[in-house]
């Protein structure tokens, strides 16, 4: 029931306005609200995504396909321009036209795209051009790729087509009635405590009087954007034709008229063969509007996109448990292991091969079960099903969100959706959808009806963007709010409906799932160059053995026998047992890491965590709390010129001052686009902290009552009175009629009612209401936006003098500040306040006062940020919040120096999309300070700056650049300019997840070893993209990032990269370790083979298992040094400081054991060995003699003593000592060997088949171990150095090409300098 039909007399509210002067003034009170931004140049202020924002899962792409889709979407908007010029121009004529076949609706395009395949398929979505053709034959139905027009097109197959094609128009004709409902269609649940019969409640409580004149003229309406499709007012009739059931008559659809294309060419048919994959990035060539889309798909239709474009599933294949094996088994580590133990088993050498055998089936299992258990995640997080409404066939019917196809139309309301199956575009109804799924952000994002020109833009681009993302619903998003529209007597009327464009892995989280599952490949070079360090192993091995065979057929060997010695000895200088050592270090950080709350996935980035130089940041939840924080507010003192004391407390504001109207506190409860969700208030952050911090209740407009507006030419329209009603505390509870009537003419009840929002508009940087008090005779504008843009809105008086500098004081402190201006307009009425144009209403304001916000930074952020730049780590920030709060922030947590200043580009020409647009760096501290577009060089300073030039040429200078700037010079800015950017930016805002993917691809590129650091929401891809990324979770392993830390901010980066370079140099000590027990064992094999002799099979036992397994595991224990040091260690196993020590240690090894080998020869007491006949069966050589027994027992030594020497401590890893298993293994096994040295147990000297030396020889051998062992630890300590430097100098060249190939960004610093 009406307000008017409630009071003793009814009222007429609008008498006198004019049919379109109410429509437009409706349609302005109910502009779907966006999200509330302020920042330069389309920054947004607040912390929530703007439409900019709004992903898409093509936004990285080549120039020659930006060019390619700039001009298809040109050619489309001619195209479409032509079509409405044409339409506007004929309407009159067509207007008594009517369809001559109900049959031949909308559908009729099929007519005009069938066939689409070849060069229509290509083209993707371009409008055909109008071509001259007789009647289009009988659709013939051959198998589906030859026939690929009836997948496309949308019609029923027709035998006889008019003389003349005709298409839907791009605007409905509707009948008056239906444009009355159209602009209802945001109004719900009318009725409330504010439509009272009382005389208080009448026509004047929001400004309302019956014998208002509608003086105006309809130019003095301010043009704004309706809700729904554009419509046209013409008085052009409706063409009969089949209707969409719930939406005939339903403004958003309306009638449709028709439009004569003129004659269509016939396409070519379409190539055999499967379809291109051009064709799956499909758009339907026929959706010129939201008319012609509204009787949705034939089952045929549907069947046939569901055979081409597959399920709408994201569906991961899970392999089976066989299939893993194998591909696990079949690493070459492994198959070499495999046939290592092979043939020890055919040497009966049986128990090496079972404790091998063993620790691989280990590995591999455990290997297996973790990757099965991400794949089931995986699974998990990416399959979606539900069950959907769609119309098809004239009809409603129920399936699984697995069968939809583009062009469907779904009911978004029954059955309710909690979570979006298919990306779609919103086109009847509105909707709040949180997106964080795929921004990160949490702010719950607004949707309006898609309009018909938007809709057409579709089939010309790729991109998700300007006024089409406003209502694009992403598939996965959370829904938080769908409504229906409204009906004339403010009962729901049509349902809320999407139109499916996407779906299945095209879609964006489709597109997310995929970078995930296939993220960029990393070579890490420590890697690379093992595997070559094994081949140069496998190179000397060959040597070795093309000597000793020489030698074994002089010596008559067998050559089964000799075929078995040279694979041993392969064996020998490539230990199988390699791989398991090398992880071992890795194992051991992994633990740390996991006592610690971080989770490891990925084993094999622990390593590369150790070679990181480059560290990226989220902002929001992992540099700073989520939203931000009032710290207070500051209001000019009313007896003097200047700001009041900091308030924290709302209750210390004082209201308007005698005769004021306009009021800080009201403008701080008005002035916001908040709505209420489920009794809580939902919105942008900032505004629900603002409005927070007044602790005043909100109602929507839904509750505020509704009228019919009366006018003889166009009917009753209902029409809101008010978007929000807010209250003080503590009078929510009292009826309007109790606290009117109960005191009196002394009733102070306060309410205040949002008339009308000015949106918030990016160039103008501010937001304003019109807000009408309860039996106020006037109304009263607020205005919030940036500080910067009032002064050219308010009355120079009304500032402060101190106004300036205390704008100054909070924004180089990292504080948000938001100003509020006011002014009150007595006399102002409803209508006259739907008409005011924007300009008018954002003048002669009084400034109110300032909102000071914090973005608190999470405790533990500055100390690991100043940690990481003592240590030379270059940091990013990678955020979606906008360019001012970024560098705020940056500059709070020592991110960015503070003395730097910061240059952030604005394009004064063109935009993102153009190819000539021109950038402009600005520092945001002078903007009269500038730099070189091309090298990004600071340029002459303004006068008084002129003495920090030479303090900018030493690089303190740094950039902040923007999304659309990114994509700009990632496509079209010269490639020095490119990779300047890269490496000079720190703050990258405004980033999608694409984008912010783009940056950490591009770093890499450059040469750095990138670490991603988010909360694994929005920044998925980029943190699997890079070379380690780390997820904030609460989840003990994240599909989003090989490392997952409880810890809720970035302390743990320092731990994982503390733990990396640990683990890295205990891999390198390790390989270092197994390259030199390789080379000693090969050094006395090779010795022994020269008289065919070899090493008994328990000495091999005892030297792999007893001392080289124990050394290896308990090397990798030692503990990562407390402070991260600023040079990285080495990756190169090729690098100077590893091969000279390699090449060292093992010249003195070697050299020790030829000394032995000819020494124990040139004994008196020696005896050579019994001769052996060469052609006995056994395959086995003599190990009992003088040489076997002399080389084994200094070996044993060696591998002690070589341990030792590589067990790197500061500045990586703490010092050899304070690892108490390393010691006590080496401490154990110098004493075993001492005693087998030299008083032997008869038993030991058996098992061992040593022989019985003299006491003279066994001292000789111990002053030869010890010599060793000065000369190994001397040559490490002090020759190692020298010898670097003649390998240096011998690398010269092959150093400069890994330079100009790997380290691409030390040139661009160099050529910055």
């Amino acid at each position: 029931m009406s307000a008017s039909s409630s009071s003793p007399s009814a009222h007429d509210y609008t008498e006198g306005a004019s049919a379109i002067d109410i429509q437009q003034a409706i349609a302005s009170a109910s502009r779907a609200r966006r999200d509330s931004r302020y920042g330069q140049d389309g920054d947004n202020m607040f912390d929530g995504p703007g439409h900019a924002v709004n992903p898409s899962s093509v936004s990285r792409m080549s120039l020659q396909d930006h060019g390619r889709r700039s001009s298809g979407y040109s050619r489309a908007s001619r195209s479409r321009r032509q079509s409405e010029d044409s339409m506007s121009r004929g309407s009159r004529s067509r207007s008594r036209r009517m369809s001559r076949d109900s049959a031949v609706d909308a559908d009729v395009t099929g007519d005009e795209h069938s066939d689409a395949s070849g060069d229509e398929v290509e083209e993707r979505g371009r409008p055909s051009r109008g071509r001259k053709d007789s009647a289009s034959p009988p659709t013939t139905r051959g198998n589906m790729f030859e026939n690929i027009v009836s997948m496309f097109g949308r019609s029923a197959a027709v035998t006889d087509s008019p003389p003349r094609s005709r298409r839907a128009s791009m605007s409905s004709r509707a009948s008056r009635s239906r444009l009355l409902r159209r602009h209802s269609s945001r109004r719900s649940d009318a009725g409330s405590d504010y439509a009272l019969d009382t005389e208080d409640s009448g026509d004047e409580r929001w400004g309302y009087t019956s014998n208002e004149e509608d003086s105006g003229s309809e130019a003095d309406i301010a043009s704004v954007e309706r809700s729904g499709s554009e419509m046209d007012y013409g008085s052009l009739p409706p063409s009969p034709t089949r209707m969409h059931p719930l939406l005939a008559g339903d403004p958003i659809f309306g009638s449709e008229a028709r439009i004569d294309m003129g004659e269509l060419d016939q396409l070519s048919p379409p190539p055999p063969g499967p379809p291109s994959r051009q064709t799956l990035d499909w758009r339907d060539t026929s959706w010129a509007g939201v008319s012609s889309v509204q009787n949705g798909l034939r089952k045929d239709i549907q069947e046939q996109r569901m055979t081409l474009f597959g399920p709408n599933l994201v569906d991961i294949e899970g392999k089976s448990t066989l299939s893993l094996l194998i591909d696990e088994v079949i690493h070459p580590f492994y198959v070499f292991q495999i046939a290592s133990i092979v043939l020890w088993s055919l040497d009966d050498y049986y128990y090496y091969a079972f404790c091998i055998a063993l620790i691989s089936a280990i590995s591999i299992i455990t290997t297996l079960i973790e990757t099965k258990q991400t794949i089931a995640r995986m699974r998990e997080m990416s399959k979606f099903i539900c069950t959907v409404r769609v119309y098809r066939d004239g009809s409603w019917s129920e399936c699984d969100s697995s069968s939809l196809v583009t062009g469907d139309i779904v009911d978004l309301l029954e059955p309710p959706l909690a979570t979006l199956p298919a990306d779609m575009f919103l086109l009847s109804g509105d909707a709040i959808v949180n997106e964080s799924m795929l921004t990160g952000e949490s702010v719950p994002v607004s949707k309006v009806p898609i309009k018909s020109e938007d809709l057409a833009k579709w089939r010309g681009t790729t991109d998700v963007a300007g006024e089409m993302a406003k209502s694009f619903l992403y598939a996965g998003t959370r829904v938080v709010r769908i409504r229906g529209a409204t009906s004339l007597d403010g009962r729901s009327g049509a349902p809320a409906l999407g139109l499916v464009v996407r779906t299945g892995f095209y879609t964006t989280k489709g597109a997310l799932v995929r970078s995930m599952l296939f993220p960029k490949p990393t070579g890490f070079k420590f890697y690379r160059d093992s595997m070559r360090f094994i081949g140069v192993l496998a190179g000397v091995a060959l040597l070795g053995f093309c000597a000793s065979a020489v030698q074994f057929v002089r010596l008559g060997v067998r050559w089964h026998t000799i075929l078995l010695r040279a694979l041993d000895l392969i064996t020998v200088v490539v230990p199988p047992a390699l791989p398991a050592t090398l992880s071992i270090g890795t194992s051991f950080a992994i633990a740390r890491l996991r006592k610690l709350g971080i989770f490891c996935i990925s084993p094999s980035r622990v390593n590369v965590a150790g070679q990181i130089n480059v560290c990226c940041f989220d902002k929001t939840g992992t540099l700073t709390e989520d939203g931000l924080d009032i710290l207070g507010v500051r209001a000019p003192e009313r007896s003097a010129a200047r700001f009041g004391e900091l308030l924290e407390d709302i209750h210390d504001l004082p209201g308007p001052g005698r005769g004021e109207r306009a009021g800080f506190l009201y403008a701080l409860a008005t002035c916001h686009s908040l709505k209420m969700v489920g009794g809580e208030v939902i919105g942008d952050p900032l505004d629900v902290k603002m409005f927070e911090f007044t602790k005043w209740t909100l109602e929507e407009g839904t509750v505020a009552g509704a009228g019919v507006v009366k006018n003889k030419a166009v009917g009753n329209q209902p029409a809101a009175l008010v978007q929000t009603v807010v209250r003080p505390p503590g009078s929510a509870q009292f009826r309007i009629e109790d606290a009117l009537k109960g005191a009196g003419k002394h009733a102070h009840f306060l309410e205040l009612g949002v008339i009308r929002t000015f949106e918030f508009v990016s160039a103008l940087r501010r937001m304003s209401v019109i807000v009408k008090r309860l039996k106020s005779t006037s109304m009263e504008i607020y205005v919030k936006g940036a500080p910067e843009v009032m002064a050219e809105i308010c009355d120079k008086s009304s500032f402060p003098s101190d106004y300036d500098d205390l704008l100054s004081y909070y924004t180089k402190r990292g504080y948000r500040v938001i100003a509020m201006a006011g002014k009150s307009i007595e006399g102002l009425s409803w209508l006259k306040a739907q008409k005011l144009k924007r300009e008018q209403a954002e003048s002669n304001l009084q400034f109110l006062g300032l909102i000071i916000f914090e973005n608190k930074l999470k405790p533990g952020t500055t100390p690991a940020i100043q940690t990481l730049r003592a240590a030379h780590f270059a940091c990013r920030m990678i955020t979606g919040d906008n360019a001012l709060t970024a560098v705020s922030v940056a500059r709070e947590c020592g991110l960015i120096n503070p003395a730097a200043h910061v240059f952030s580009p604005i394009f004064i020409r063109g935009n993102a999309s153009s190819p000539l647009s021109k950038l402009e760096w600005a520092s945001m501290e002078e903007s009269s300070w500038k730099l070189d577009d091309y090298s990004l060089k600071p340029l002459t300073p303004p006068a008084q700056r002129a003495g920090e030039v030479d303090e900018l040429e030493a690089h303190d200078y740094t950039l902040a650049v923007t999304g659309d700037v990114f994509r700009w010079i990632m496509n079209h800015a010269p490639l020095e300019t490119m990779q300047r950017m890269l490496v000079k930016t720190q703050v990258y805002a405004r980033m999608s997840p694409d984008e912010k993917n783009e940056v950490v691809e591009r770093l890499q590129g450059l040469g750095y070893t990138v670490l991603m650091c988010g909360d694994g929401a929005n920044d998925c891809a980029a943190l699997k993209a890079a070379d380690v990324g780390l997820s904030l979770s609460e989840a003990e392993a994240s599909v989003a990032a090989p490392f997952t830390s409880r810890t809720p901010d970035i302390s743990c980066v320092l731990e994982v990269i503390k733990e990396g370079r640990a683990a890295l140099v205990t891999s390198f000590s390790c390989f270092k370790y197994m390259a030199l027990y390789s080379l000693i064992q090969f050094t006395t094999i090779t010795l022994l083979y020269s008289f065919a002799s070899s090493l008994g099979d328990f000495q091999f036992l005892y030297i792999d298992l007893f001392i080289i397994i124990p050394i290896a595991v308990t090397m990798g224990r030692t503990l990562p040094f407390p402070r991260i040091h600023p040079k990285r260690p080495t990756a190169s196993l090729v690098s100077k400081k590893v091969l000279a020590s390699l090449v060292g240690q093992i010249v003195i090894t070697s050299a020790v054991q030829f000394w032995a080998f000819f020494w124990v020869r040139s004994q008196a007491w020696y005896t050579p060995p019994a001769e052996q006949d060469p052609g006995g069966d056994d395959d086995k050589l003599e190990s009992l003699n003088y040489e076997n027994s002399t080389l084994f027992l200094v070996s044993c030594f060696q591998y002690i003593l070589v341990a030792a020497v590589f067990s790197i401590g500061p500045p990586y890893r703490k010092q050899m000592w304070t690892n108490g298993w390393f010691m006590a293994s080496m401490a154990c096994l110098s004493v075993f060997n001492l005693v087998v040295l030299l008083a032997p147990p008869g038993w030991i000297a058996d098992v061992l088949e040593l022989m019985a030396l003299p006491g003279l020889a066994r001292a000789t051998l111990l002053l030869a171990v010890v010599i060793n062992v000065l000369a190994s630890l001397a040559f490490e300590q002090w020759g190692t150095q020298a010898v670097a430097g003649v390998i240096g100098w011998i690398m010269e060249l092959r150093r400069h090409q890994r330079t100009r190939d790997g380290k691409l960004y030390k040139a661009v610093e160099g050529g910055m300098r």
